[in-house]
């Protein structure tokens, strides 16, 4: 019990560490997939089996481990992981079924096995941190009389950010299902931010934070942050040089009105 109670505390602890130096990182170097796919990474995944591969420990891991929790059977544990499980298994199954439907997308020019790998760990890490303290180490008193309210206020942001997230990934897929290479994303969130799909996940994550109310739900949502702010923005340039005077200027790059 104590080995497990400082392996927790440790990779809390971690959780919190890489996201600094991810955001700084990704500042100056942009992992090379998508639009930003370059050689030089090692050999390449098909991107449906790259997203399935790397995704997949939040789901088996998670599964695997919820058991064990001394909270496994409480209704607010069982609540407060199913989220979670609902985002990845999209994440994890559909997304990557979905790019398996695009022959452009599952003949594209590959994933590379190192970020898909990278990716895996970290998926490996954040899923024992979140799959821990709702199972195991989250106090669930009875006297909590915030718990649901903290759960339905969180979850109205959690559902509003999977809508966003969900719907701008199936728009960028049937665009490109139309064989016309990369062009100008309209309508719905679009018209706001070059990166819709990354904000709606960053919407979940801070719904998430308020519906676990821990140290472990806020350090997902900074990570997030960290990761998919900085891609954004590089998202967000390389649609401007590409399309130059016919991309629309108000756009931002992720936070509508604000960057």
């Amino acid at each position: 019990m104590v080995e497990d109670e400082s392996l927790f505390r440790n990779a809390l602890f971690t959780l919190f560490a890489i996201a600094p130096p991810t955001f700084i990182g990704l500042r100056f170097l942009q992992a090379p997939y998508g639009k930003h796919h370059r050689s030089g990474w090692g050999p390449n995944l098909s991107p449906p089996l790259a997203w399935f591969l790397m995704e997949s420990p939040t789901i088996w891991l998670t599964l695997l481990l919820f058991p064990h929790g001394r909270h496994s059977s409480n209704p607010r544990s069982l609540t407060l992981i199913s989220p979670f499980l609902l985002h990845y298994f999209n994440r994890t199954i559909l997304y990557p079924l979905r790019l398996l439907k695009s022959p452009s997308l599952k003949t594209a020019s590959g994933f590379p096995l190192s970020i898909a790998s990278m990716a895996f760990f970290f998926n490996l890490l954040n899923s024992y941190v979140q799959a821990r303290w709702v199972s195991h180490y989250k106090d669930y008193d009875d006297g909590d009389g915030w718990f649901w309210w903290r759960f339905c206020g969180g979850a109205v942001v959690f559902v509003c950010g999977i809508w966003i997230n969900v719907w701008s990934d199936r728009e960028l897929l049937r665009l490109k299902r139309q064989g016309k290479g990369y062009v100008v994303p309209r309508g719905g969130m679009f018209e706001l931010v070059s990166c819709p799909n990354y904000f709606g996940e960053i919407v979940e994550w801070l719904g998430w934070a308020v519906m676990t109310w821990s140290w472990a739900g806020l350090g997902f949502f900074l990570y997030t942050y960290a990761n998919l702010v900085p891609r954004a923005r590089a998202n967000h340039q390389w649609y401007l040089d590409k399309f130059g005077e016919d991309y629309p200027k108000n756009r931002k790059a992720v936070i509508p009105f604000l960057y």
